[in-house]
């Protein structure tokens, strides 16, 4: 059975909507961090950014999915009328998160600077952090307008996401 034509236009709507396009791209570059780090060799305080990429994007992949699906009102606790403060305060949880992400991301790039040579033969991890802050800096990029989207339609009394 097709969908029915008022489901696909609420589809169409949220995608192209302010938030779908935030949530696309913060699911994107989300993904460019996490996949850029754990397709190669990692040590350290490399673990708490992967862990922040990795938990921030399946977190923002499933809110992402209950939006564009309608379904935020089965969520308990937090789904319903208190679904724009839970999506508020989730942005500014990963926009933070993500400044202490990069903050550790330029600080390894930093350090493994000295590889950064032609003349230079061992495995360097230079470009791959320099990548990894590259996305690290995109993906907070994206999600600090997107709390300060939510802030400004929960202050003006709005309830929903779009």
């Amino acid at each position: 059975m097709p969908p029915q034509p008022q489901v696909k236009r609420s589809f169409l709507e949220f995608l192209k909507s302010f938030v779908g396009i935030v949530r696309v791209l913060q699911i994107l570059f989300g993904a460019g961090l996490w996949v850029t780090i754990a397709a190669n060799k990692y040590e350290g305080s490399i673990h708490f950014v992967l862990f922040v990429a990795v938990f921030f994007w399946l977190l923002t992949l499933a809110i992402f999915i209950l939006t564009l699906l309608d379904k935020q009102d089965f969520v308990p606790i937090v789904g319903g009328e208190r679904w724009l403060l839970s999506n508020v305060i989730h942005d500014i949880a990963a926009f933070l998160l993500y400044l202490s992400a990069i903050g550790i991301m330029i600080y390894k790039t930093d350090k493994n600077s000295f590889c950064n040579l032609d003349v230079y033969k061992h495995h360097c991890l230079y470009k791959v952090y320099l990548t990894a802050s590259v996305f690290a800096c995109l993906t907070a990029s994206v999600y600090l307008p997107s709390a300060i989207y939510g802030c400004c339609r929960k202050c003006r009394g709005e309830q929903t996401v779009v």
